[in-house]
């Protein structure tokens, strides 16, 4: 097409005389007059794939962040509220949406302007067949040396889909466990027990525990003597439960009433009351404490008591054997017997002679 006409052009010899000069010019004005109309038809189709992804691409990209910007209003919404407290967090419903934002307009932004790019390719007659077979041998070789990256990327964005956790929540992955405090495409910051922070690879999560998620249960052991009545320990802390759920905060913790599960373990001085209680996610440890503490006292008052507290006089039943405290008798106490006389020291004298020992007598002095 004009691409030939141009090189024939161009392969034309440099002109010698003024006539071949004017020849030329009229040669060239003629193509020029002859391919305008191409040129004008392909740079307006260029301008028009130009413009129309710039266009769509601002429109998408302008349509997703709305749509972030209304989940972060709703989640404010309901923030402090009793739904609130149900649902995840701000700061969590925001990095959430923001990283789903940011890859929504990464996708939209390369999927709209590499179509445009293939298509004025197109425009001038570019062939794009060996084109798309090195960007897909390059693609292959990039999957194979950053495959750690690409799964990474991968599980961040489905985890993040999938609201598998969020910040706030704490959280078991195995390699490391912790409340989440930041969470991202790649890496998950993780802050341990002891303050430190973990930097876990999504991609190496193979399984993950959340421990905020639904609700908690919060299980506790009462150990008291085999003595004890059930009955009355059942009504004790069945009663420390009741009391438990009227207070604050624990109205608001505490989603249903504790329950008394039965015997757990039965040993010959002492048997083992299980208590269940189920709680607000992330609030099981702090409820076990108070229901202890509490269920403790009760049964001090209740004079019930525990295993391990010294036994009041009255209390002691059985008396204690006398003869447990006294040793068997042993062959050495009697003098006279072979194996006292065999362990006894032998006497001085009383031995084999000894043979007399040389004397020498000291040098006289000269």
């Amino acid at each position: 097409m004009f691409w030939s006409a141009a090189l024939a052009a161009d392969s034309t010899p440099r002109p010698t005389t003024l006539d071949d000069a004017q020849k030329s010019a009229t040669n060239a004005a003629g193509w020029v007059e002859e391919n305008w109309s191409t040129w004008l038809g392909i740079g307006l189709r260029i301008a028009l794939i130009l413009i129309i992804a710039f266009v769509l691409r601002s429109v998408v990209r302008r349509a997703i962040t709305k749509l972030i910007d209304r989940m972060n209003r709703t989640a404010q919404a309901v923030d402090g509220t009793a739904l609130g407290g149900l649902l995840v967090n701000v700061e969590r419903r925001r990095q959430r949406s923001a990283a789903i934002g940011s890859v929504l307009r990464s996708v939209a932004s390369f999927l709209i302007m590499g179509t445009a790019g293939l298509m004025i390719l197109s425009a001038l007659e570019i062939n794009l067949a060996p084109l798309l077979a090195s960007a897909g041998v390059a693609g292959v070789a990039i999957g194979f040396g950053a495959r750690n990256l690409v799964t990474d990327f991968l599980s961040g964005v489905f985890m993040i889909l999938e609201d598998q956790y969020g910040v706030g929540d704490t959280v078991d992955a195995g390699v490391a466990s912790g409340e989440v405090i930041e969470v991202g495409l790649r890496v998950t910051k993780l802050r341990g027990d002891n303050g430190e922070i973990w930097y876990v690879r999504n991609g190496e999560v193979k399984r993950i525990g959340n421990l905020s998620q639904g609700w908690a249960t919060a299980a506790l052991d009462v150990q008291v003597r085999a003595e004890e009545d059930l009955e009355q320990v059942r009504a004790v802390i069945t009663q420390v439960g009741v009391d438990m759920a009227k207070e604050e905060p624990w109205n608001e913790r505490l989603w249903e009433p504790i329950e008394v599960l039965g015997l757990d373990a039965v040993y010959l001085d002492s048997m083992i009351v299980r208590v269940s209680a189920r709680t607000m996610p992330g609030k099981a440890l702090g409820v076990e404490r108070e229901l202890r503490w509490r269920i403790k006292k009760a049964l001090n008052e209740a004079g019930i008591q525990l295993v391990g507290r010294p036994l009041d006089p009255e209390l002691q039943t059985d008396a204690t054997d006398p003869s447990a405290t006294t040793a068997a008798p042993s062959a050495l106490a009697n003098p006279d017997s072979p194996q006292s006389a065999a362990a006894s020291p032998i006497a001085p004298g009383a031995g084999p002679a000894a043979a007399p020992s040389a004397t020498v007598p000291p040098p006289a002095a000269k």
